[in-house]
């Protein structure tokens, strides 16, 4: 499994942090452009994939301070 496909399980699995830290180690992102890529991604994957996530945006978001 690549990592990106990696990344991927954990941004549609609701695992917001995990997923921020994976974009950071593959890519040598610092933190603010890791969070701007995992913001694209999530809404790439949004578009694509819509069928595999289990709450609304608004939902997937809550509790999670940037």
């Amino acid at each position: 499994m690549d990592a990106w496909q990696s990344i991927d399980d954990l941004i549609v699995q609701r695992r917001i942090l995990p997923a921020t830290q994976a974009i950071r180690e593959a890519e040598r992102y610092s933190l603010h452009r890791a969070i701007d890529v995992f913001a694209e991604r999530y809404e790439h994957l949004r578009r694509t994939r819509p069928d595999d996530f289990t709450v609304s945006g608004d939902e997937y978001r809550r509790g999670v301070y940037t």
